[in-house]
């Protein structure tokens, strides 16, 4: 797993970036859904600046007036994914009826998480992408934690004190992230379905036992 910045990495091209006005803001808007929707279907395998001009109609110059570099618009690629996962699956979290358990919450996100939509495969091909190299993508890692976090403990009871909150979520989140990394790689249904009703079951105690 690599990107590429075909020799236009940021401090080398010099390119003047976007002012900001609502016209420049629209193309930029314009220009990173198009890149995002080729960064979900085709996966990070090879992604370049180059790739990222073809799939936006425009060229690699034009994407870095509007753009830091190849990895600041791989950043805002990944990060516009994450936010439609986590807004779909908060709302899966959040119908019905308002006294459902923290369990039962867990329960409706995780198909909002764990499909086989092409960018939820990106996103967690990205978890690799942080090991492989932490230095220059560990935040791939790090800026999910902090955008599903405190989602999670959105999601825990009231009456609960903000370190217990955060020791759940964290739990979690832990837990879930294992899951996906162990069904993109083994895809082993019954396994990761055994472990899931486990941490279900976790939850149940974990919501019965009170403060």
């Amino acid at each position: 797993m690599n990107t590429s910045t075909d020799d236009c990495s940021p401090g080398r091209a010099g390119y003047r970036r976007s002012a900001g006005s609502p016209r420049g803001e629209a193309r930029r808007r314009d220009l990173l859904d198009r890149v995002t929707d080729d960064l979900a279907v085709n996966g990070l395998v090879d992604f370049s600046l180059r790739r990222a001009a073809r799939a936006a109609g425009t060229t690699h110059k034009v994407l870095l007036y509007h753009f830091e570099g190849v990895d600041d618009l791989l950043k805002q690629a990944v990060l516009k994914l994450r936010d439609r996962r986590t807004v779909n699956a908060m709302a899966a979290a959040t119908a019905g009826p308002a006294g459902r358990t923290l369990a039962d919450r867990v329960r409706a996100m995780w198909p909002m998480l764990s499909g086989d939509d092409p960018g939820l495969r990106l996103l967690d091909q990205a978890i690799g992408l942080a090991m492989y190299d932490s230095g220059r993508y560990g935040w791939l890692g790090r800026e999910a934690s902090k955008l599903y976090l405190p989602s999670l403990v959105s999601l825990c009871p009231a009456d609960w004190s903000d370190q217990r909150k955060f020791e759940v979520a964290e739990m979690v989140l832990g837990v879930l992230r294992g899951f996906l990394v162990e069904w993109r790689t083994s895809r082993d249904a019954a396994g990761i379905a055994a472990g899931f009703e486990a941490l279900i079951r976790a939850l149940e105690r974990e919501e019965a036992a009170g403060e």
